[in-house]
């Protein structure tokens, strides 16, 4: 399987995907966000960073380079997509995902070590969890607060396309506590914490078990593979 990587403009988090993608046993393909060629990858992760310094707003301007022309129509086929931080807010602002993300209601970046509870274990990215399963994946950001209006967040809700919540606390004041969402065929997801920082023992989230042991992470790019398989 290969696994592409979009790096934009103020990607930080670009190789560290393709690190996961490797360990994964995916093949990982770098993609740059000028080209309008998907290189025929199986699957798409839109990495964490600061695309394009996030002028304007964070995600908006990446959200129209050329490359994400592809992206929306290579997910509309139903290829799976990833995005993780950053990434979730371009696929918000691409409108491939419901909702948006503002600054952090109390005003400061943050960067912890975050319990989410699975939520939904049936996408393309969360298949290799079980649903209500609690994971450590680590977070970073400044504007993560997930918002959209009431009858929006009722209708993710009640056709369960609420991935993730956060457990434990709210880092970023998002509503109802929404860590990840995704489309309704579930091929697209977005969330704001960083599963390719929890991929290898020792350099993980710490756990009950051991510090630094937590490699919840890496089930989001086997759960990939394993539904690219299955097709």
């Amino acid at each position: 399987m290969r696994i592409g990587v979009i790096t934009f403009p103020g990607s930080l988090d670009d190789r560290d995907a393709q690190r996961a993608v490797r360990f994964a046993d995916a093949e990982p393909v770098a993609l740059w966000h000028g080209d309008h060629d998907l290189q025929g990858v199986d699957a798409v992760v839109l990495p964490g960073g600061f695309s394009y310094g996030d002028y304007l707003r964070a995600g908006a301007i990446a959200s129209v380079s050329p490359i994400m022309t592809e992206v929306v129509d290579a997910a509309k086929r139903g290829v799976p997509v990833l995005g993780i931080c950053n990434g979730f807010q371009m696929l918000t602002e691409a409108h491939l995902l419901p909702g948006g993300l503002i600054r952090n209601d109390h005003g400061n970046f943050i960067r912890r070590d975050q319990t989410l509870r699975v939520e939904n274990a049936e996408t393309a990215w969360t298949n290799a969890f079980s649903s209500d399963e609690e994971i450590v994946i680590p977070l970073k950001n400044g504007e993560g607060g997930f918002i959209a209006p009431d009858d929006e967040l009722d209708r993710l809700e009640g056709e369960g396309r609420v991935v993730f919540r956060y457990v434990g606390m709210n880092p970023n004041g998002s509503l109802r506590d929404i860590a990840g969402v995704t489309n309704d065929r579930g091929n697209v997801v977005g969330l704001m914490p960083h599963p390719e920082h929890a991929i290898e023992p020792g350099f993980g989230p710490d756990t009950a078990a051991a510090m630094r042991s937590g490699v919840d992470g890496l089930r989001f790019f086997t759960s990939a593979i394993q539904a690219l398989q299955a097709v």
